[in-house]
C-alpha cells in the first residue's frame, strides 16, 4: 500500500506541472488568436504600418498590461521608426472599437539621423530617439506648449525618457512644407513631435495610462525586450542565418 501511494505521489508531481503548462500554452495560444484577429482589422485601415510591427506592438502591450504597468488598454499608438519621416508613421488606434483614429507625421531626435532614423539612444545629452515601450503619463504647459509626458517601460533602452524630458508635443517643422522644403522633417531633441495643428487631439486621446510603442528592426533591443511573448520574426530569421 505504501507502494502504491509513493508511486501515486511521485506521478502527482509530473501530472500537475504538465496539466499548468498546457493551460498556460492554452492561454498564450488565445492570446496570440485575438492579436492575430485586432492586427488584421487594424491593418487594414493603417496603409504603411506592416503586420509584424503591429503584432509586436500588441504583443508588447499584452505582456505589459499583464504586469499592471498600462492602465488604459483602450488606446495604442505606434511609431515605426525604420519608416522615413517624410511619411505619416505614427498610428493611433481605438483597440476596444478596433479603429484607426491618427496617422500622423512624428519627428526624431537630432542626432538619430535625416529623413532616416540609424541611431537611437537612452543618454542623456543625446538629442537622438529611443526605442521602446512608453505609457504616458500627465500633461503640462512648456516650452513647447501643451506637452505629455512619457514613461520609459525599457530598462537600457528608454528608461532614462522621463529624466531626459522626452515628450510628446507639436511642433512647426513637423509638417508637409517642412518635407517639401527639406525632403525630411525638421528634428526634434529626442522627443516624438507631431504637428501643432494636430497635437492637443493626439495628446488628450492617449494620455494617461495607454501605451506608446515605438519600432525600429535593433537586434539588441528585439532580442532582450522582456515584453515580447513571441521572438520577433527578424530576430529569429538572423538566428537561423548565423547557423
Amino acid at each position: 500500500m505504501k507502494r502504491i501511494l509513493f508511486v501515486f505521489v511521485v506521478a502527482s508531481l509530473f501530472v500537475v506541472p504538465s496539466e499548468a503548462r498546457e493551460a498556460k500554452s492554452a492561454t498564450r495560444a488565445k492570446r496570440v488568436s485575438r492579436n492575430d484577429s485586432v492586427s488584421s482589422s487594424l491593418l487594414a485601415q493603417a496603409p504603411g504600418l506592416r503586420a509584424e510591427v503591429l503584432r509586436l506592438a500588441l504583443d508588447a502591450v499584452q505582456s505589459a498590461s499583464e504586469r499592471g504597468l498600462v492602465r488604459r488598454r483602450d488606446v495604442l499608438t505606434v511609431i515605426d521608426y525604420s519608416l522615413p519621416s517624410s511619411q505619416p508613421r505614427l498610428f493611433v488606434f481605438d483597440l476596444a472599437a478596433r479603429k484607426l483614429l491618427f496617422r500622423e507625421l512624428v519627428a526624431h531626435g537630432k542626432n538619430s539621423g535625416g529623413d532616416r532614423t540609424t541611431f537611437f539612444s537612452n543618454s542623456h545629452g543625446s538629442l537622438a530617439t529611443s526605442l521602446g515601450l512608453f505609457v504616458t503619463e500627465d500633461t503640462y504647459v512648456g516650452g513647447n506648449g501643451y506637452s505629455l509626458r512619457l514613461r520609459g517601460l525599457e530598462e537600457g533602452f528608454n528608461d532614462s525618457a522621463w529624466d531626459r524630458l522626452i515628450v510628446m508635443h507639436g511642433a512647426g517643422y513637423v509638417s508637409r512644407e517642412a518635407v517639401k522644403a527639406l525632403g525630411r522633417l525638421g528634428r526634434s531633441w529626442g522627443c516624438p513631435a507631431v504637428r501643432k495643428e494636430i497635437a492637443a487631439k493626439v495628446i488628450n486621446t492617449v494620455r494617461g495610462g495607454s501605451a506608446v510603442f515605438a519600432y525600429y528592426p535593433e537586434k539588441s533591443w528585439l532580442s532582450s525586450s522582456k515584453f515580447f511573448h513571441r521572438k520577433p520574426r527578424s530576430v529569429v530569421a538572423s538566428r537561423e542565418e548565423s547557423r
